[in-house]
């Protein structure tokens, strides 16, 4: 605190921590030049966006136009654009690869399995993993690698931790549950190796860069299938690449058609029950999707204004995909240049 109160050039904050602050006066923001929000789609959400709105609006924070905001994601949904346009001015829509997609560094494999037999099917995959490990059939990096295990409740994390470490296999987890210093020990244990799986509820799913991180199974799917994109995106990270393996049956049929049409733009083999699932499914892979792109992968402006002068751009597909909203106004206030300049 005392360095803060100091005065600092870069201030990381979560939005809950930085609203206090603001509230017993501890930072003042009238100085505040360039503004950031990672995993802006989760940031702008139901969740957080009062406290967003708080911080930019009502907090001695410089209005748009007078400092520059940036907002980054791997999705951006349409409505998320929207509540993005009130924090920016006269902005440009960035897309690096495909926005809402997966890089092909991620081998995807989708398996059926029953509910019942989840536990077993795991274990055959770890057991897989362990004997290609021994023999010398992979480098010396990949005897090394973590495998990131997603589970859809907290007491569904603690309970399958418990069986695999039972059976052999040392692991850790992470979820709602655990306290800070929890979760910070047991990634330290994740990453050392210690402990090589790591069951995690989608707490886990953004936001984590951890080196050697194999193999994601997605041993409970998820109901959205952004939030899929983001779980995978924790292996075939900075040029390296991963293997994604989910667990699918009847309980997600809704989930079907985008995973299948999320697989064939990835150029990754669909298998043929899959695509006979996908075919008679609704389509209901995202609570935040209306209509239009996917994944809000492109500027809604542009589909909602055709013929109007917007500012796009798209980069070539370098690794795992990501978006972008920034402002490019002209109208800084005197000393402030573009953070792009």
């Amino acid at each position: 605190m005392r360095e803060l109160e100091r005065g600092v050039d870069i201030l990381v904050a979560t939005p809950g921590r930085l609203v206090d602050l603001l509230e017993r006066a501890r930072v003042s923001l009238q100085a505040v030049r360039y503004l950031a929000l990672d995993e802006a789609d989760r940031m702008l959400d139901m969740g957080f966006e009062p406290q967003i709105r708080k911080i930019v609006e009502q907090m001695n924070m410089p209005n748009r136009g007078v400092r520059q905001t940036m907002l980054f994601s791997a999705t951006f949904p349409r409505e998320i654009q929207r509540l993005a346009s009130d924090f920016l001015s006269n902005h440009i829509f960035l897309a690096v690869g495909r926005v809402g997609s997966s890089t092909d560094l991620i081998v995807q494999r989708v398996e059926y399995v029953l509910e019942s037999d989840k536990r077993s099917h795991l274990m055959d995959l770890l057991h897989a993993q362990r004997e290609n490990g021994n023999h010398g059939k992979v480098s010396l990096s990949l005897q090394l690698a973590l495998t990131l295990v997603f589970v859809e409740t907290k007491k569904g994390a603690d309970s399958l931790e418990h069986w695999l470490c039972m059976n052999g296999f040392p692991s850790t987890t992470i979820h709602g549950d655990r306290t800070q210093q929890e979760r910070e020990l047991a990634l330290r244990s994740f990453k050392s190796g210690k402990t090589p799986i790591l069951v995690a509820t989608d707490v886990a799913a953004r936001g984590l860069d951890i080196p050697h991180v194999a193999h994601v199974v997605n041993f409970d799917l998820p109901n959205d299938i952004d939030d899929y994109v983001h779980r995978i995106g924790r292996t075939g990270r900075a040029g390296k690449t991963g293997l994604a393996t989910a667990f699918f049956n009847e309980s997600n049929l809704s989930l079907a058609r985008p995973l299948a049409e999320l697989m064939q733009e990835a150029s990754q083999e669909v298998p043929a029950w899959l695509t006979h699932y996908a075919s008679r499914a609704p389509y209901s892979g995202n609570k935040n999707r209306r209509s239009g792109g996917r994944f809000g992968g492109s500027d809604f402006r542009r589909e909602e204004s055709i013929g109007k002068n917007l500012d796009y751009y798209s980069g070539g597909n370098s690794g795992n995909a990501y978006g972008g909203l920034v402002d490019i106004s002209g109208g800084y206030a005197p000393g402030v240049t573009s953070a792009w300049d």
